[in-house]
């Protein structure tokens, strides 16, 4: 019984897989030839944006410092205190700041789309939309899709400046690493590139998160169980999808030699 439950709800996930996939390329499609329904918009950037806003800088807050703590007290033992701001800088604009927004929106943000879109499908209100002659593409899933797209990549930034201080306040509190030493190593190991490649991501990671989370809304089935089922899985996939889509995007991006670090010393 459990490998016939297994191999229905792979099934059901590849359906749903290349429903996204489908569902993808509608969106490109609407958004060259269609208007964009504005308000809805605007909402969904608000839901996406300020609404996020507070758990996100916490989360980057706590991880610069204890990044810091964990970086600093391994650097002091090879005289090379003086390289934890611009180390933390790299890593937060490469990796920990597009991907741990993107995670955090996934949770949130994901989820409530694939809830939110679920409910209005077993309850028929697309099925009503329909009638009413109104695309539930461009009136549901494009301004989320735009509102992640937007809003996730401002989110990165202010994650970045937010992780940045909490490792400046330990660096100076805690190990006693001037603050202009430790800026100006951030400032020396960063590149204009770096910065790019870290919105590129988030700006790639909230289309994913939208169009997955819509996804998972539209196909879904049974009832209140279903549901719960498809915001679970949403929230799942994308995070599968975001770890994944990374890799490659940091291969592309940063592959071949050279070490930003080696380069200050």
């Amino acid at each position: 019984m459990t490998q016939v439950a297994d191999s229905t709800n792979l099934k059901l996930w590849t359906q749903r897989a290349l429903a996204a996939t489908f569902l993808a390329g509608q969106v490109v499609i609407h958004l060259i030839s269609r208007p964009v329904h504005r308000r809805n918009t605007l909402d969904q950037m608000a839901a996406v944006g300020p609404a996020s806003l507070l758990i996100a800088l916490i989360t980057a807050a706590f991880v610069g410092m204890v990044f810091t703590i964990q970086v600093t007290r391994e650097f002091l033992n090879f005289g090379a205190g003086a390289a934890v701001g611009g180390v933390l800088a790299l890593t937060l604009a490469r990796e920990l700041g597009p991907v741990l927004t993107a995670v955090i929106i996934a949770g949130r943000v994901g989820s409530a789309f694939a809830a939110e879109i679920g409910t209005m499908r077993v309850t028929e209100q697309i099925d009503a939309l329909q009638i009413l002659k109104t695309d539930p593409i461009d009136y549901l899933v494009i301004p989320r899709v735009i509102a992640c797209a937007l809003m996730l990549p401002l989110l990165n930034v202010l994650s970045f400046i937010t992780g940045m201080t909490g490792g400046l306040l330990i660096a100076t509190s805690q190990y006693g690493i001037p603050s202009s030493v430790f800026l100006d190593s951030a400032q020396n190991f960063l590149s204009i590139w770096d910065l790019v490649s870290s919105l590129i991501k988030a700006f790639f990671f909230g289309i994913l998160i939208a169009i997955i989370g819509t996804s998972w809304g539209l196909t879904t089935t049974g009832g209140a169980k279903g549901v719960g089922q498809s915001t679970t899985t949403a929230v799942v996939t994308a995070l599968l999808a975001i770890f994944i889509s990374n890799f490659f995007l940091s291969w592309l991006m940063f592959q071949g030699t050279g070490s930003a670090v080696m380069n200050n010393f």
